[in-house]
């Protein structure tokens, strides 16, 4: 698309449901025919008179079914007198203006038609009068039709030395889009609509389009209600909504999004409309071949089925995602069948059987007359891609009458049909750059260098020296679409320095704004950035520039930015001091604690130095202390050698006392 022409009324993103009055009531769609009195001056035909407009409109209520000229508008009494009319020069002169898409004319017109005609009724002035009675009306027959056509040509062919060729005109084609314009907006610039977002019923109308648009605006709605519209998942909007819906790879969004925007806040205080979700959710399962491609379902179809691990867990998930994108449908069912259209990507013929069916309690129908499909390329089916879907539709697209003639070539079925009967144009070579645009490409290459390292004395006399303007275009201007000026990019990577010089120094134009119709003090990241215009205001003064348009805050002195820098500084020091000192007491306060439980522990002692039965280990802690580390066979022989230790002891132990009491 072009770039946002310099007018107020385009400086700001339009959207289709929600645009300006002056916008709104001269919308007039492009190519749609011009009233009934000029269409009978480009072909020199004086316009009907309205009794012979009613006339035929008397005619028209009372219809013989088998003996009428649906096309002349008359009745006949029989048969005979119908054919006669069939063959007569006024019927065939209809036709002729049936196939140009004009209107036909009636009998009184066509007599005066004829009758201004200079050359003789029988098409030559040699004719034998005897003729007369004989077989020269039949050779008559065509001549006067044929001269008719013969003078209109001569009067449409302008003279060749007065020849001039006229300004081409978009017309509205079967392409994807609609091409609108508007008095109130330059001349050149035309506004399109892409087709699929307005209904089917009664398109075959030059003014439904624009009618259409105008009874489909909605007011916008603050953040609260927009909210409580979003919080009826399980019932129906309250108001009008699309659902969107994309699903590939695997990958599944879907979107319930409400037609009536919501109004919410920039960061400079201004309103800014959004897009009021109602509903979403996504899904992702792994059901795509890695490095290989397809789903597992159309591989066992072309191969037959697989029998590894990966081909087993594909098959359930893609049986998973089937049944939880039905379960979701349902449960949005009411949601669905309220929305006024359903826009739609599914690719591959399994992902379109999950969403079509046939299953019980299918919601989705390939009939469906709200169906549609995405007019532009679309990504990976996320919720992000999703809201970029639905604003790119329902955005109003700036464009340039000759790039948009340009486009719509193609689309022109006159055109295509020439194109068929020729040959195939030779492929054009690129064109090789202009010495300008090498120079222009240059300049960007040294400002946008000299900005990166905030090189501001060095960028102001690079400008001086090669006497460049501050507001210096960027080339191309394909890659600069974010930022076109150096000012716009030095707010966008957040430079004070070279904003402060471009502005107060070289005068820099604040109100350019880029292709996403923002100013230059809307691209800056931080405080620092945003100060820069902000003191640049307080030294230019308020007539320097229409600080409004370029969004630019109440104006502040040097003083008090560099104070109220200062004072930040020193609130930042003393928060990290106080941290550090909490820290540190933190760190004293454990030393202590952990000084003082090993001080207990050295003082827990008996007597002279024995310690305390609480730290001595038990029989248990030390078979267990012996038996650590080792394996079951291990402790199994371990602990039959300490039984038959235990069993030598006290069999030694009663041998003793044997012996004692033997003795």
């Amino acid at each position: 698309m072009a770039e946002f022409p310099d007018h107020p009324l385009l400086q700001r993103p339009l959207y289709i449901f929600n645009l300006p009055e002056e916008i709104l009531t001269t919308l007039t769609l492009q190519g749609q025919n011009e009233p009934e009195k000029a269409l009978f001056e480009h072909e020199k035909i004086p316009p009907i008179p309205e009794e012979a407009s009613r006339a035929r409109d008397d005619n028209r209520e009372k219809p013989t079914p088998n003996l009428s000229c649906a096309l002349c508008s008359f009745t006949f009494s029989d048969l005979r007198e119908q054919r006669s009319h069939v063959r007569s020069d006024l019927h065939g002169y209809n036709m002729k203006q049936k196939f140009k898409g004009c209107r036909p004319v009636s009998e009184e017109d066509f007599e005066k038609l004829v009758g201004d005609l200079d050359e003789s009724i029988s098409g030559s002035d040699s004719s034998d009068p005897e003729d007369e009675d004989g077989d020269s009306g039949t050779k008559s027959q065509g001549t006067i039709l044929s001269a008719l056509l013969k003078k209109q040509a001569k009067l449409t062919t302008p003279d060749e030395s007065a020849i001039v060729t006229p300004r081409p005109r978009p017309s509205a084609g079967n392409g994807p889009m609609l091409w609108f314009s508007s008095m109130n907006i330059p001349e050149n610039t035309l506004l399109g609509v892409y087709r699929a977002v307005l209904p089917l019923e009664g398109q075959d109308t030059a003014t439904h389009y624009a009618e259409t648009i105008k009874a489909k605006q909605l007011a916008p709605v603050p953040m609260k209600e927009a909210r409580q519209d979003a919080g009826a998942v399980k019932g129906t909007p309250k108001n009008p909504h699309y659902f969107l819906c994309m699903i590939g790879g695997g990958h599944f969004a879907a979107m319930i999004v409400s037609l009536t925007p919501k109004v919410g806040k920039q960061h400079t205080g201004a309103d800014q409309l959004k897009a009021s979700v109602v509903a979403h959710k996504t899904f992702h399962r792994y059901t795509t071949r890695r490095k290989q491609g397809g789903s597992q379902s159309a591989n066992d179809a072309a191969k037959g089925a697989a029998h590894s691990a990966g081909s087993s867990l594909r098959r359930y998930n893609e049986a998973a995602l089937t049944n939880e994108v039905r379960q979701l449908l349902a449960d949005w069912k009411d949601m669905i069948s309220g929305a006024e259209l359903l826009f739609i990507r599914a690719t591959g013929s399994t992902n379109r059987r999950t969403l079509y069916g046939p299953y019980e309690g299918q919601v989705l129908r390939h009939n469906d007359p709200r169906l549609r499909s995405f007019p532009f390329s679309t990504r990976r089916a996320t919720q992000n891609e999703l809201i970029r879907s639905y604003v790119e539709l329902t955005r109003m697209k700036i464009s340039d009458v000759s790039q948009i003639t340009r486009e719509n070539i193609s689309s022109s079925p006159t055109l295509e049909n020439d194109q068929k009967a020729t040959s195939k144009p030779p492929k054009s070579s690129p064109t090789k750059p202009s010495k300008e645009e090498e120079i222009a490409a240059m300049h960007t290459t040294q400002i946008t260098s000299l900005i990166r390292r905030s090189k501001a004395p060095a960028l102001l006399s690079y400008l001086t020296s090669n006497s460049l303007s501050p507001d210096f275009f960027f080339h191309p201007a394909s890659q600069y679409h974010h930022t076109r000026t150096p000012l716009q990019l030095a707010a966008s990577i957040n430079s004070p320095v070279v904003i402060s010089a471009l502005l107060t120094k070289a005068r820099a134009d604040p109100t350019i704004m880029n292709d996403e119709a923002r100013t230059p003090f809307q691209l800056a990241g931080d405080r620092a950035t945003r100060d820069a215009f902000r003191v640049a205001r307080t030294e230019l003064g308020e007539s320097a520039w229409d600080w409004n348009i370029a969004n630019v805050p109440a104006a502040l002195s040097k003083a008090d930015a560099i104070a109220r820098s200062a004072r930040e500084v020193d609130e930042t020091k003393a928060a990290e001091a106080e941290e550090m000192a909490r820290r540190q007491a933190a760190t004293e306060k454990l030393r202590q604690v952990t000084e003082q439980e090993e001080a207990a522990k050295k003082d827990k002692r008996l007597g002279k130095g024995r310690l305390l039965a609480s730290l001595e280990k038990t029989a248990v802690e030390k078979r267990e202390a012996e038996a650590r580390g080792m394996t079951d066979d291990m402790r199994k022989k371990l602990e039959r050698e300490r039984r038959a230790r235990a069993a030598e002891a006290r069999m030694k132990k009663f041998a003793e006392g044997t012996r004692s009491g033997a003795s």
